[in-house]
């Protein structure tokens, strides 16, 4: 079955895939890593600076280092319709110039800031400033052929989920050996190297002059809405499945140990046991996709996702939960990029860029509703109602997009 659509939108596409699509994924696989890493490595010390910066109460504490990381990602939100929209009207190189720039004298600002409020500030320019990975999501998905587009942006999600296990990580070595503050430091100078390499080894071809409708506005160029729109609500879904258990998982971990003091290592286990497992199926599954479909692989995904929710409810053991979560993991991580995939195949090139951008917000705003619904169902029905209830919600994911596949044919 085939994965490119029946209608003729893909059309204006073609004739903009670059003979350095290669290369380019490479400098934004590496690219998306290092950022990713920067932006996530301060989840382990981030209370511990917000406490150098001069709150002292313990609840205070947790509450501005909870406004503090969520700040990038509200403004990152709120920008990203607007930088895939200048990526193509501009080009999406300059973008991640732009994007890879502002990270690297973002993040050494942060590591000066002297209160609370300045670091709630740079947080934010952080997610104004940044946005290089969904930047390359556009980069790639645009400039890479066709029948390769699902590897490539399997390879690439791949590097950006790698960046979100990996970035904690550092965090928690870093700071012993040489400081918070320098930590920031040397985030920032490892962004300026891929700011050298996005400036000199990323080549992008020239694009043929946009389409009247293309000039008009996104949508408007778009004859067929409903493939974008199911794509924007299935990043939402992916993302709100992943972190939808975040605010419980400690507590739930409690439940399942006997060893009370083995709860936060395994709780760091389950968290990342997903990501992993998504690092693992990503380029796999894209590969997939390119000869089966991707919507077949999206649908099939969803299915799983949906089913694996529902033991994940009922475990009685810590180590059964870690593996539930590696399998939804390996379920999910060709999401990615069949939605861009997707998205590049019913749209035209013209577009491309702006429609990525809101599918990037919707993303977003699964990760930012997740923790909250996950938190206030956990918190009023109990835990396994949240289980079952994304179970539910993914499982209608999976039957509206395949009826909106079915309604393409």
């Amino acid at each position: 079955m085939s994965a490119r659509p029946a209608n003729p939108v893909a059309a204006p596409t073609a004739g903009v895939e670059s003979q350095y699509w290669l290369r380019n994924m490479t400098v934004c696989l590496v690219g998306s890593f290092t950022t990713i890493v920067a932006m996530t490595l301060m989840l382990p010390f981030l209370p511990l600076y917000v406490e150098q910066l001069g709150v002292r109460d313990q609840a205070a504490i947790v509450q501005w280092s909870g406004i503090a990381y969520g700040a990038s990602f509200f403004t990152a939100a709120l920008v990203a319709p607007l930088w895939g929209w200048l990526a193509d009207l501009h080009g999406r190189k300059l973008m991640l110039i732009r994007a890879s720039l502002g990270m690297t004298i973002a993040m050494p600002l942060i590591g000066m800031a002297q209160d609370v409020w300045q670091l709630v500030a740079l947080r934010l320019l952080v997610g104004l400033l940044g946005g290089y990975s969904s930047g390359s999501m556009v980069l790639v998905a645009t400039q890479t052929p066709k029948d390769r587009s699902g590897w490539a942006l399997g390879m690439l999600a791949s590097g950006i989920m790698a960046g979100n296990l990996v970035g904690p990580l550092i965090g928690g070595a870093l700071p012993p050996l040489i400081g918070i503050r320098d930590t920031f430091w040397a985030a920032g100078a490892v962004i300026f190297l891929t700011f050298l390499a996005t400036t000199f080894l990323i080549k992008e071809e020239r694009r043929p002059p946009r389409a009247k409708s293309a000039r008009r506005g996104g949508w408007a160029a778009i004859p067929d809405k409903r493939p974008a729109l199911a794509m924007m609500f299935t990043g939402m879904l992916l993302m709100f499945a992943t972190m939808s258990i975040e605010p419980i998982i400690t507590v739930y971990v409690a439940q399942l140990v006997r060893d009370q003091s083995e709860v936060t290592l395994v709780s760091g286990i389950v968290m990342s046991a997903a990501a992993l497992g998504s690092i693992l199926s990503a380029s796999r599954l894209g590969k997939l996709a390119d000869r089966v479909g991707h919507w077949n692989v999206i649908v099939g995904a969803l299915a799983a996702c949906a089913l694996l929710l529902i033991p994940q409810a009922f475990v009685t053991q810590g180590w059964q939960l870690v593996g539930l979560r590696f399998l939804m993991g390996l379920a999910l991580g060709g999401l990615l990029p069949c939605i861009a995939s997707v998205i590049r195949h019913n749209v035209p090139d013209g577009v491309g860029g702006a429609i990525l951008g809101y599918s990037t917000s919707a993303q977003y705003a699964g990760q930012v509703t997740g923790p909250l619904v996950g938190g206030f169902i956990g918190g009023h029905f109990g835990m396994r109602a949240v289980f079952l209830g994304t179970s539910v919600l993914i499982a209608c994911g999976a039957v509206y997009n395949w009826a909106v596949r079915s309604a393409e044919r």
